[in-house]
C-alpha cells in the first residue's frame, strides 16, 4: 500500500511541476509576443491614434504617447478616440494640456467620440481642432461632482466607534464616520464651483459658443451626438473611419493614411499589473472629485 501511495504522490508532484512549467512557458511566450508593437513602419506621413478608454484616473501613458507624436515629424495629425464617461480632474487636465501643446506644435487633432465621451471625456475632446461624434454617442455632462458616503448609522448599529486623531479641524473632511458639517459642505462646494468654472472656461475658449450658451447646457445633462451637434458642442457627425479621413485631409495627406497606434499590453504586462494591485498595500486614504 505504501508503494501505491508513493506512486500517486509522485504522479501528483510531476503533474504539478509540468503545470507550473506550462504556465511559465505561456507567460514567456506572451511576453515575447507582447513586445511586438502595433506601430506602422510604413514611410511617409502617418496619423497617430490616441485611445482614451474607461474612467480617466491616470494620465501618464496617454501624455507620453501624445508627446511622442508631437515630436515625430512624420505624424502631422492625431486622432483622439474617446470612449470614456469622465474621471478624476487633474489627469483629465493633464491630457487636455498635452493635446494643446501638440496643436501649438502644428499637429492637426480630431476628436472621435465612440459610445460615450461625457464630462472628462468631453473636456479632453475640447482640445481638438474638430470634434466628431456618432449620432448616438452620449456626450456633454458638463459638470463636477464630489461624493462622500455617510456610514455613521451603520457603524452605530454594528458597534464601531471611529476614533480620529487629526492635525487640523478639516483634515477628516469626508469621513464616512460622521455627517459633514455646514462649514465643511460650504468649503467643498467652493472647491466644486472653482473646478466647474475651469471646465466652463475650457468649453467657452474651445467652442464657438458664448458663456451664456455654455452655461445653459452645463448642468450635468448628457446629450446624443445628434443633439450635441445642434447645440454646438460637437462639429460633425461621423465614425472613427470618418475621423481618420478628415485628419488626413486637414493635414494635407494624400492617399490612404498610415495609422500609428500604441503598443498593446501583453498578457504578461497585465498579469504583473494585477499582481501589483493585489499585493500593494494602500498607503493613504483620500477623496477625489470627478468630472462626471
Amino acid at each position: 500500500m505504501a508503494r501505491k501511495i508513493d506512486w500517486i504522490i509522485g504522479f501528483a508532484l510531476a503533474g504539478g511541476a509540468l503545470a507550473v512549467m506550462g504556465i511559465i512557458g505561456l507567460v514567456v511566450i506572451a511576453a515575447l509576443v507582447g513586445d511586438e508593437s502595433d506601430f506602422s513602419y510604413a514611410t511617409g506621413d502617418r496619423i497617430g491614434v490616441v485611445e482614451i478608454n474607461g474612467v480617466i484616473s491616470d494620465a501618464d501613458e496617454v501624455v507620453a504617447q501624445i508627446v511622442g507624436y508631437r515630436e515625430d515629424d512624420s505624424i502631422p495629425a492625431i486622432v483622439l478616440r474617446i470612449n470614456s464617461p469622465g474621471g478624476v480632474v487633474a489627469p483629465t487636465q493633464e491630457i487636455y494640456e498635452a493635446l494643446n501643446l501638440a496643436r501649438q506644435a502644428g499637429k492637426t487633432i480630431i476628436a472621435s467620440m465612440g459610445s460615450v465621451a461625457a464630462s472628462g471625456g468631453y473636456y479632453v475632446a475640447c482640445a481638438a481642432d474638430t470634434i466628431m461624434a456618432n449620432p448616438g454617442t452620449l456626450t456633454g455632462s458638463i459638470g463636477v461632482i464630489f461624493e462622500v458616503p455617510n456610514a455613521s448609522g451603520l457603524y452605530d448599529k454594528i458597534g464601531i466607534d471611529w476614533q480620529v486623531i487629526k492635525s487640523g479641524v478639516h483634515k477628516d473632511i469626508g469621513s464616512s464616520a460622521r455627517k459633514m458639517t455646514t462649514e465643511e459642505r460650504g468649503h467643498m462646494q467652493a472647491v466644486v464651483d472653482d473646478t466647474f468654472e475651469q471646465f466652463v472656461n475650457v468649453v467657452v475658449n474651445s467652442r464657438p459658443l458664448t458663456r451664456s450658451e455654455v452655461l445653459e447646457v452645463a448642468d450635468g445633462r448628457v446629450f446624443t451626438g445628434n443633439q450635441a451637434k445642434g447645440l454646438g458642442l460637437v462639429d460633425r457627425l461621423g465614425t472613427y473611419q470618418d475621423a481618420l479621413i478628415l485628419a488626413a485631409d486637414m493635414s494635407g495627406m494624400t492617399g490612404t493614411p498610415n495609422v500609428v497606434k500604441p503598443k498593446k499590453k501583453s498578457i504578461f504586462d497585465l498579469m504583473v499589473e494585477n499582481m501589483e494591485s493585489v499585493f500593494q498595500a494602500p498607503t493613504s486614504v483620500f477623496l477625489e472629485y470627478r468630472l462626471r
